[in-house]
């Protein structure tokens, strides 16, 4: 079947629509202090306002990729950005903090209908597998260029204009990312299936209450979210395996490159979800840099990742998906280990490990993502590719929580006993006295190498699973384009 004559244009729409979300969630990062300060919020409130996207987001992903499946994945992608571009403008208005958490929470709905849709186009367009490989890493080229952008443009822009700016950039990304795809996306959806309501109803229920006990484990077990998410996960589980039409597909976890695919990405993203929440407080408060400096410093990993994305994206197709990926997941284990023996005065070591890191992420990605996304079918691409968000975002969020814990653990037994307990919870208090500066610093050091040794583990793990599961040098089977589907 011949390529679709546009496709080099359809992904830069779709890499706008990627990049808009990962600009918003980077860039809001810098402007908490300033809109704490001007909403007089709590730090349970900006909790909230970080948290409630999240809980949106992971919840509703299943359900908006069969949604998208089923309406049309670009129909269904442009709701999304035209919600997402219409929230971030309300939340510039928003003057207390429940308003801009009801405007977080509708940017959630509209992001977890873009991302489903962006990455099942993407695989429906692209054809060929080693066209395949070059698309999804530019995406991720994308992708870290909204991570780089995103603080410094925020942190730019919320010193001339407040912070309400980290949510203006939002409209129009938006907006041309929507122009783009009206005028160069095919429509393209699965055949016509009965709708499951139950499982729907299930998914949501469970992946929000999944994410939310993750990211309160730092504060103890939230047991009634736990066993929400136990109770909703287990039935939804049990029905879409019996039910006639299902949702999901569960069965292709049956498939050895998409069982191998998830459970690597997901221990990945253990690993990368807590990255920059630990290395962000240690270049702030141990090293002294300012939010704006903290986002330059991560240049480093993510030009690696850039340059290796492309490199992966070459390997991939010479050297088959699992050689590749491991190769890929043993680099970005040595990265997590120079990170984890890096010092206060060891810049240099820092930037050097954050490149090994970033080289390893490009390496093994696209292969991992690859293997996953070449075991779904052509007419089950929108849920597929939710599926697969949804495994990394709980990946993400478990990291955030675990290497969080471990951080703040470590620091706390590390301070002395003399210390206030407000400066053994937060670095930030500590480093605030100048008696426990210092020590402090110390102790957020052999904080961060615990996390990132915990890291380390995570992602060899990873790399045994990806070696044991994933087919080797043989090609997935390519996903092709149903042709009663895809309309220009």
């Amino acid at each position: 079947m011949q390529p679709h004559p546009r496709r080099w244009l359809i992904l830069i729409a779709l890499c706008l629509s990627t990049m808009v979300l990962v600009i918003d969630n980077m860039a809001l990062t810098v402007a908490v202090p300033a809109l704490a300060a001007d909403l007089g919020a709590t730090s349970q409130d900006i909790q909230w306002v970080l948290e409630s996207y999240m809980l949106v987001f992971a919840g509703l992903l299943l359900t908006a990729g069969s949604l998208s499946d089923r309406f049309g994945r670009r129909k269904v992608m442009v709701i999304g950005l035209v919600l997402f571009g219409a929230s971030s403008a309300v939340a510039t208005f928003a003057t207390n903090p429940g308003e801009l958490i009801a405007a977080r929470v509708a940017m959630g709905v509209g992001g977890s209908l873009i991302m489903p849709s962006n990455l099942s186009i993407m695989m429906t367009v692209f054809t060929d597998e080693a066209e395949r490989r070059k698309a999804m890493a530019a995406g991720a080229a994308f992708s870290v260029l909204g991570l780089v952008g995103g603080p410094v443009l925020g942190g730019a822009l919320i010193a001339t204009l407040g912070w309400e700016a980290v949510f203006w950039i939002n409209v129009p990304v938006a907006a041309l990312a929507i122009l783009a795809a009206v005028t160069l996306m095919p429509e393209s959806r699965g055949p016509v299936t009965r709708p499951d309501p139950l499982g729907a109803v299930l998914s949501v229920v469970g992946m929000s209450a999944l994410v939310w006990t993750i990211n309160e484990l730092a504060h103890g077990v939230a047991w009634t979210p736990l066993i929400i998410a136990v109770v909703a996960l287990g039935a939804f589980i049990v029905w879409e395996l019996r039910t006639e039409h299902p949702m999901v597909p569960l069965k292709l976890f049956a498939d050895r490159n998409f069982a191998g695919g998830s459970l690597s990405l997901t221990l990945v993203q253990v690993g990368n979800g807590g990255l920059l929440l630990v290395l962000t407080q240690y270049m702030q408060f141990v090293l002294g840099y300012t939010s704006v400096q903290a986002g330059l410093a991560f240049i480093p990993m993510f030009a690696a990742s850039i340059v290796f994305n492309g490199v992966g994206a070459a390997l991939g197709t010479r050297l088959g998906n699992r050689t590749t990926a491991v190769l890929g997941l043993l680099v970005m284990a040595a990265g997590f280990g120079l990170l984890s023996f890096s010092s206060a005065d060891s810049f240099a070591t820092l930037a050097i490990a954050q490149a090994v890191l970033g080289a390893g992420s490009g390496l093994a990605m696209p292969s991992a993502v690859v293997s996953l996304m070449g075991a779904i079918p052509a007419e089950q691409a929108g849920v597929g590719s939710a599926l697969n968000n949804t495994i990394q975002q709980a990946g993400a969020a478990l990291g955030v929580a675990i290497l969080g814990s471990l951080a703040t653990s470590s620091y706390a037994s590390a301070m002395p006993a003399t210390a206030s307990e407000e400066a053994r919870r937060s670095v930030a208090a500590a480093v605030t006295d100048p008696s426990l500066a210092a020590v402090a610093r110390q102790a957020y050091d052999a904080a961060m190498s615990s996390a990132f040794l915990g890291a380390v583990a995570g992602v060899l793990a990873a790399a045994v699973l990806a070696l044991l599961l994933l087919r080797g040098r043989k090609a997935s089977a390519p996903v092709t384009r149903d042709t009663q589907s895809l309309t220009a």
